[in-house]
């Protein structure tokens, strides 16, 4: 019986087809490519003219059937002159399959693809299995649909593999393989369940839609799921150790020996809806955040790193200039690092981070912090809290600058609340120049006196006597002794806990009493506060 392409348009394709079956309802007709040396397609050849083309090649050939209908018996007739028993599978050279449907089972199992594969608008009514098929060079699946079971077991990419605009229209399970170049599955859909293991460089999931549960493994890769659509839970993981075939033997993973690491890198979650996401070891350090949804609803799990704030000690003009560890934010790392006089060590190669500052990040910082807090991982939340407060702290747009004042003190006094040694380092100057001022003004010469005055009246008259003290007289001579050092100590210690010391004082150490008694406390209140911070869980 005649095969023939059921996916009819009018506009004829851009090669040189068979045209059967054309009639004034579809003057295009069949759109498979003239074979070699003959005047029609692959599929509507006679059985002998068809022989003939069999014979002429072997494996290792190129093949050119662009929009060619292949029958389940159609594509393993052709694939079996392309078998090579020494390789112990079909091996093929250029491969062009573009706009072919496929009407049964594609079966490439083994296959070595050792050039360009291309299936660019190809359509895939039942199963498209490729277990353990090599792809040796560029592989091109453009607008492709699979509309039956798709699997990719044990395959190995030599090159870049691309599945743009390729529609699943049932559950489908890639891999697990390997990939040496892009594997790109930018503007396809998923519109069953879907389970992905791959090893390769990276992964462009570009515009992406999943409409159904999905988990994404991988190894190596960076991954880039910029404007991805997911509806339901989707789980992005790394995998520690090689992935396996279905023998439990592990994949072969020397095309990727170039790789810096087998950890896996998100690039970029902008314009994703994260509420459904999950993350699992995931290194953060260089992904855009900006301008996700949701992202308070991100679900972090395992060890997700991001990039630390720089180290060591640099002077600024006259004073010094360094940066607690914590974590941050890949567009904070370029923020910083595009300032005029930025310190060494910040990171300004992230692409896409630029026209993105405080403003934009302080919402970033906060949805992540809550993520943090919703996971009880309050130490991993405390930094991105610093981090919210520090984009507030620059922000010069919607900050006003009073609040930016305020939260310049904060910052200074106890690093918003998370820096006990800072708070602790204040409270330590606080109280050794309240002891310092205590022993050269506070502290009287000599403690003062009671004097007792009065009239004693003749015979058995009551006795009055009015009791008076003497002014603390201001210090004189040496003022730094250990008597008043340990004077002013008590009197600061005391100041410390919001008590008074009952010590007598000068008028001035008066002031001096109350000003510690007011700050002291604070700061002691701020130390307390950051520690408890920072080790609550």
């Amino acid at each position: 019986m005649p095969l023939s392409n059921p996916d009819r348009s009018s506009t004829p394709p851009d090669w040189t087809h068979c045209g059967h079956g054309a009639t004034q309802e579809d003057p295009v007709g069949c759109r498979g490519i003239h074979v070699r040396g003959y005047t029609a397609c692959l599929a509507h050849l006679d059985d002998a003219d068809r022989d003939n083309y069999f014979d002429s090649f072997g494996s290792g050939f190129e093949i050119d059937h662009r929009g060619t209908a292949f029958t389940e018996s159609l594509l393993s007739a052709l694939l079996d002159r392309l078998y090579d028993y020494r390789a112990g599978g079909v091996r093929v050279g250029t491969a062009r399959f573009d706009s072919a449907p496929f009407k049964g089972d594609a079966e490439f199992h083994s296959a070595i693809f050792e050039r360009d594969a291309w299936f660019d608008s190809a359509t895939f009514k039942r199963s498209a299995l490729y277990g353990s098929a090599s792809f040796e060079k560029k592989v091109g699946f453009h607008s492709a649909i699979f509309k039956g079971d798709t699997r990719f077991d044990s395959a190995i990419f030599r090159g870049d593999a691309g599945f743009h605009a390729v529609a699943f229209e049932i559950p489908v399970g890639i891999g697990p393989l390997v990939c040496a170049g892009r594997f790109d599955l930018s503007a396809a859909a998923f519109s069953g369940l879907a389970n992905l293991r791959i090893a390769a460089p990276r992964l462009v999931c570009q515009r992406t839609s999943w409409s159904s549960t999905a988990e994404v493994r991988l190894r190596y890769a960076t991954v880039d799921f910029t404007h991805a659509v997911f509806e339901y839970p989707l789980t992005i993981a790394s995998e520690a150790t090689p992935f396996a075939d279905y023998n439990r033997r592990p994949l072969d993973e020397a095309a990727l020996a170039g790789a810096p690491s087998a950890g896996v890198r998100l690039a970029s979650l902008r314009g994703v809806d994260a509420a459904h996401l999950v993350l699992a070891d995931i290194d953060l350090a260089g992904c855009l955040f900006a301008g996700t949804v949701h992202l308070d609803q991100v679900r972090l799990e395992g060890t997700c790193s991001f990039d630390p704030t720089p180290s060591g000690t640099r002077w600024r003009r006259w004073r010094p200039e360094w940066f607690t560890r914590r974590s941050t934010l890949a567009e904070e790392q370029h923020w910083r690092a595009s300032r005029r006089g930025a310190m060494r060590g910040w990171n300004p190669a992230v692409f896409g981070a630029a026209h993105v500052g405080p403003a934009q990040l302080a919402p970033v910082y906060r949805a992540l912090r809550k993520a943090y807090e919703d996971g009880k991982d309050e130490p991993g939340a405390a930094d991105f809290y610093y981090g919210e407060m520090e984009m507030r702290r620059h922000n010069r747009r919607r900050t006003s600058r009073a609040e930016r004042g305020l939260l310049h003190g904060y910052w200074a006094l106890s690093g918003y609340g998370l820096r006990a040694s800072r708070a602790l380092g204040w409270l330590a100057a606080s109280m050794l120049v309240t002891i310092v001022l205590l022993m050269g003004f506070g502290i009287p010469q000599d403690s003062p006196k009671q004097e007792a005055t009065g009239t004693a009246p003749p015979l058995d008259g009551t006795v009055s006597l009015e009791i008076d003290k003497q002014d603390p007289q201001n210090p004189s001579g040496d003022r730094f002794t250990s008597d008043r050092f340990e004077k002013a100590l008590n009197v600061t210690l005391n100041s410390v806990v919001f008590r008074s010391s009952g010590q007598d004082l000068t008028t001035a150490g008066g002031y001096i009493e109350m000003a510690a008694r007011v700050a002291e406390p604070v700061l002691l209140g701020l130390a307390v506060l950051a520690i408890r911070n920072r080790v609550k869980r």
